[in-house]
């Protein structure tokens, strides 16, 4: 399957308001959908107007500030929400309800055909509206198939703009979402949108493999907050498919994302994780000697990512037991200093040595440099 025409819904404005130390203002969100437009996501997603006053005032303000991606909101499949969401002026209603038996018995209580009643009268009422009109099931990946696909086959015959799959607990692995949503693709003729949660790590391989399997649209959130574990991070979809070709995320500003994880890191007040996906501090920097040596040789020997495509530079770590002597003449080379072959290793031999009992410094390598060199 080609793998180019796909869009990104973020959804940090509503899955992401989900995560527990989310508490954004009307101003704070503001400034993220203007991050997000400014990197080139093509949808927000904002939390239901029917959540509060606050909500749906905050979905008429982000709808009204002229950006270029669209503006959705999500909503229960119920009339009244879906009145609500119109009234906001977004450009998109995303309509759900649970299918999985869990969800009918526990939750709304519907059988399969009372579900498609309440989807047919809600789109049909969406239709009548000018909105682009979603309809997702929720926990799809627990739900009988034969239920979902006369759900999907009923809403798609009424010219849905799109049908959503959602890993709603993250349950699902690359191979049932693959087939689930290739299947699906097979019976309906509307663009297919994908959200995975992260509970069993796997939003990021599922989000890809549902993009391989025909799905059209992956959700996001910046550094994947949302309810429980979150869902797929735009940082991960993002390395994800430049590590199959650069040219999928060309469309977007990649040197923003640093800026984006910064800013929304700061706003729920987390770290960002040192293992994050490009821009976790770790991302780029380099340390055994074998490793170093070839990244100074050619750096795409240990890097499928390139940091000067994302604004980040690498970094080669060279105070410790594991360094070799290439790292530590380009070390030398950095600070000016023309060193012998014969003096390189020595000064390595004497790095190694001192950080076998104690942790050293880049100064204190520096400082081994200029003496070897007076």
């Amino acid at each position: 399957m080609s793998l180019e025409n796909f869009a990104i819904i973020d959804s940090t404005l509503r899955e992401g308001e989900q995560f527990v130390n989310a508490f954004f203002t009307t101003k704070e969100k503001v400034e993220i959908a203007r991050l997000l437009d400014d990197f080139g996501v093509e949808y927000l997603e904002l939390t239901s107007p029917a959540a509060s006053p606050q909500s749906h005032q905050d979905c008429g303000i982000i709808a009204d500030l002229g950006l270029r991606a669209k503006t959705l909101t999500h909503v229960r499949c119920h009339l009244d929400d879906a009145k609500h969401a119109v009234d906001t002026g977004v450009d998109g209603v995303d309509v759900v309800i649970g299918t999985s038996s869990h969800l009918r018995e526990f939750g709304h209580g519907k059988s399969i055909d009372q579900i498609i009643d309440l989807a047919q009268e809600v789109i049909a009422y969406l239709q009548t509206q000018g909105v682009e009109v979603r309809f997702s099931t929720e926990d799809s990946l627990r739900s009988d198939p034969e239920d979902l696909f006369r759900v999907y086959e009923t809403v798609d015959a009424m010219g849905i703009d799109r049908v959503g799959v959602a890993d709603t607990v993250g349950v699902g692995t690359p191979r049932q979402i693959y087939e689930l949503v290739y299947a699906l693709r097979q019976r309906v003729r509307a663009d297919i949108e994908f959200h995975g949660h992260n509970d069993s790590g796997c939003a990021v391989a599922n989000a890809f493999v549902a993009l391989e399997a025909g799905a059209t649209h992956i959700d996001t959130s910046v550094l994947g907050i949302g309810e429980r574990n979150g869902i797929t991070p735009l940082g991960g979809l993002v390395a994800r498919l430049y590590a199959s070709d650069p040219a999928l995320v060309a469309k977007y500003d990649l040197p923003r994302l640093l800026e984006i994880d910064q800013h929304i890191a700061h706003l729920v007040g987390v770290d960002i994780p040192f293992n994050n996906y490009i821009t976790g501090f770790s991302a780029f920097t380099h340390k055994a000697g074998i490793h170093a040596k070839a990244i100074l040789n050619h750096p795409s020997t240990y890097e499928i990512l390139r940091p000067e495509d994302f604004g980040l530079t690498r970094y080669i770590h060279v105070a410790h037991r594991l360094t070799g002597w290439n790292v530590i003449r380009h070390r030398a080379q950095q600070l000016g200093l023309v060193l012998a072959d014969e003096q390189i290793k020595q000064v390595t031999s004497q790095v190694k040595t001192l950080a076998d009992s104690h942790a050293l410094t880049l100064d204190d390598v520096d400082s081994m440099l200029y003496a070897a060199h007076q």
